[in-house]
């Protein structure tokens, strides 16, 4: 793999990266969308967590999907933002620590006591900031696992898996580090999925009730 520079970013441009990064990254925007549109406290509904999943439990698929587009889109505005002040065209390491501060400010937003979403969105949203062609990649690994299996958790759980390990392949081993510590928490964050997933009682996709 070829070395990176790293000689022209500064403490202050990673610090000021992350600072960015959270900041976008923790505005809970499946809370102010279903406080706007008069349906409460989303929180309290459900999982209780603030991301698309949940808000569509309110019965409201539009709202689910602007909730969805929205926290993907704050990782991607994050993480453009930072690697065009900072960044340059061979060292990405700006974009990638403001994508992953925006990964971080969704599951852990200042402004709701540290209780936010569970990721999968927002990771999304990095992946489309720094390497697009990834986004692709986990689409693929989620249909592909949601047709065998109809397990929407599972899905994600497989295709975050493989995201770190293709982006290592293909000589890209900073994107590989810090998706892999996405990955890592995004599965701490779907601990509940995962104990129903092992005793089969996880819902499956189009099961009601």
């Amino acid at each position: 793999m070829p070395s990176i520079d790293y000689s022209q970013i500064t403490v202050v441009a990673l610090v000021a990266s992350l600072a960015i990064g959270y900041l976008l990254g923790s505005i809970p925007f499946g809370l102010i969308l279903t406080r706007m549109a008069g349906l409460g406290d989303v929180r309290k509904i459900g999982s209780g967590n603030i991301g698309a999943t949940n808000v569509l439990r309110t019965g409201n698929k539009k709202l689910a999907a602007a909730t969805l587009f929205l926290d993907a889109f704050k990782a991607t505005a994050a993480a453009l933002i930072a690697q065009k002040l900072f960044g340059t065209e061979t060292v990405h390491l700006p974009g990638l620590l403001a994508g992953f501060a925006a990964f971080i400010g969704h599951l852990f937003p200042i402004w709701l006591g540290f209780k936010g979403g569970k990721g999968v969105a927002t990771y999304l949203g990095v992946l489309l900031a720094v390497f697009p062609v990834m986004v692709l990649v986990f689409a693929f690994v989620w249909l592909s696992i949601a047709k065998l299996s109809r397990y929407s958790s599972l899905s994600a759980l497989v295709a975050t898996l493989v995201i770190p390990v293709v982006l290592w392949l293909i000589g890209q081993p900073e994107a590989a580090l810090v998706t892999a510590a996405m990955t890592v928490i995004t599965w701490a964050k779907h601990k509940e999925n995962i104990e129903r997933l092992i005793s089969g009682t996880e819902g499956k996709i189009g099961q009601k009730g």
